[in-house]
């Protein structure tokens, strides 16, 4: 294939913003293909040193960085950049497929093949209870969900329950959470899993005592300097922390979301304010900045 023409094809410039569009199937195909094609390429005897260097385990730091690229994107509404991030995201799973086939495991066709089995198989309400069942639901579900959402919901929950293999006498209710997940949504999860058994705190206010006990213990570990028992207390107390966020119904990846964002935004005004490198201040020159950073951005009671 003739990458650089095919890649300059008429018809490949994106729609004006704003503008109402329509996935031309075709097209797509073309250029998937193409993208298939130059991953391969690159994998080959004789492409990219460093394409055929790489492996999952070095890939996949990569694609945990794509994906918070592509929810950096939607939370500012940057569609434009949006597109290219989920192109980078695309990449990580041609390389994924291209390794395996590599290795002959899969390819990129089983990959879709999976893929398109599961959504036909979990919307019996769109492509009917037939194609479903072709598809391999074994769950008896109503498809008539009335435009309903929530019932589409249920229905999508009863048809991958029964995609499962039975569950081994030993296996914990912690396994069906999966550990490809953030830490912190992690926590979060099996913190409420746990609940649901009865194991929890009575309430919210109970965690403080227990976060200044894990805060004690962190102390003494750090002060014994034993590198591994500062890394598990310090892993206890972010525990708790999110525990605490989860009984206060707040969700503690957005919320360090957020402070990440007001200490670059405070940070950034320090470094406009200074009349020299942050560098050569003392730390009292320091704060005395971060105080004046914090209420020139205060947000007004009631906004975020």
């Amino acid at each position: 294939m003739d990458f650089a023409r095919s890649a300059d094809s008429p018809g490949t410039e994106a729609s004006a913003p704003g503008t109402a569009t329509k996935t031309d199937p075709a097209r797509a195909a073309k250029l998937f293909e193409q993208s298939v094609e130059i991953m391969a390429r690159l994998r080959a005897p004789g492409g990219c040193p460093w394409d055929r260097e790489q492996t999952f385990d070095t890939i996949r730091k990569y694609t945990l960085e794509e994906a918070y690229e592509v929810f950096d994107a939607i939370e500012r509404r940057d569609f434009p950049h949006l597109a290219e991030e989920l192109g980078d995201l695309l990449l990580q799973v041609l390389f994924y497929a291209e390794m395996a086939a590599n290795e002959g495991q899969f390819t990129i066709a089983d990959v879709l093949g999976a893929l398109n089995s599961k959504l036909i198989r979990r919307h019996p309400h769109v492509f009917g209870d037939e194609a479903s069942r072709a598809a391999g639901n074994r769950a008896d579900v109503d498809t008539d969900v009335q435009g309903s959402a929530s019932a589409v919901l249920r229905n999508w929950e009863e048809i991958k329950a029964l995609e499962k293999k039975p569950a081994a006498a030993e296996e914990s209710r912690l396994d069906k959470i999966t550990r490809a997940l953030p830490s912190l949504v992690e926590a979060g999860k099996i913190g409420s899993t746990a609940a649901k058994a009865g194991f929890d705190w009575p309430n919210w206010q109970d965690l403080l005592p227990k976060i200044a006990e894990e805060v004690g213990e962190l102390e003494a570990e750090a002060a014994r300097g034993d590198q591994p028992a500062i890394e598990a207390e310090l892993g206890d107390l972010l525990f708790t922390v999110v525990n605490l966020a989860r009984r206060l119904g707040v969700d503690a990846e957005m919320a360090l979301r957020g402070c990440n964002a007001r200490f670059r935004a405070r940070f950034r005004f320090m470094e406009q304010s200074a009349k020299k490198p942050l560098e050569d201040l003392s730390p009292a020159e320091l704060e005395s900045l971060w105080i004046a950073a914090k209420k020139h951005l205060a947000a007004p009671r009631g906004e975020p």
